[in-house]
């Protein structure tokens, strides 16, 4: 059987075009890949100082409501202290009511100075509480980048062992996805997908119907036990 020179030169040259598109993919890939575990450990840094201020707001909201909770209680002893000296002092005269008078005002002036003070920590701990939401939300960006980025890359290493270009345009819609959401946490831009953070937040709510009939099996089962 003869071989036709022309027909060896072409499958050369389809095998050459072939053996450059595939270079080109794997180059492509493997540049996009790296771009986008670099930007994964920068975001990953701006995310876990996220959630450490994150946990000193919470940390900061529960102490100033624990004070405020403990400036409640000594003003209302010191109200009630305050009724307890003028009911004492409502039979007494002379220097004796004096005294009362004296310590009436000093329990109220304590009184209204808890009260101001306690005003003041529930300011504080409500800013608390809006400083946490806000960076929560930056955290949920940084999620969500996280997440689409790692969606990314395994499409990129599939791509990279089937040699499809399609795979590769699908792998950029995650990749598009999870820089916009990895630079909004980054600049702390406002833009914050709710209902797909809602979604992959929440979990599954437990009916009460399930619930009242897991709790009559449990008294059932404990009747019958000690019958």
């Amino acid at each position: 059987m003869d071989i036709d020179p022309l027909e060896v030169v072409e499958q050369a040259e389809d095998n050459n075009q072939q053996q450059t598109a595939k270079n080109k993919l794997n180059a492509m890939v493997a540049i996009t890949v790296a771009c986008l575990a670099t930007f994964m450990g920068i975001c990953n840094v701006k995310g876990g100082n996220i959630v450490q201020g994150m946990q000193q707001a919470q940390a900061d909201k529960i102490d100033h409501w624990a004070f405020y909770q403990a400036r409640n209680i000594r003003g209302d002893i010191a109200r009630s202290t305050v009724t307890q000296l003028q009911l004492q002092s409502a039979g007494s005269s002379g220097d004796r009511r004096a005294q009362y008078e004296a310590q009436i005002k000093t329990y109220q002036a304590i009184s209204a100075k808890q009260d101001r003070e306690k005003d003041k920590l529930k300011q504080q701990a409500e800013e608390d509480q809006k400083t946490y939401e806000g960076l929560n939300v930056h955290d949920d960006q940084l999620d969500l980048s996280e997440a689409a980025i790692s969606i990314a890359i395994s499409l990129l290493a599939v791509t990279a062992l089937t040699n499809k270009y399609w795979l590769y345009w699908m792998a950029l819609v995650p990749t598009i996805f999870g820089v916009i959401m990895g630079l909004a946490g980054l600049l702390n831009l406002d833009l914050h997908p709710d209902a797909l953070t809602k979604l992959l937040s929440q979990a599954p709510e437990k009916s009460t119907d399930s619930i009242s009939l897991s709790l009559v099996d449990l008294d059932r089962q404990a009747i019958e036990r000690s019958i």
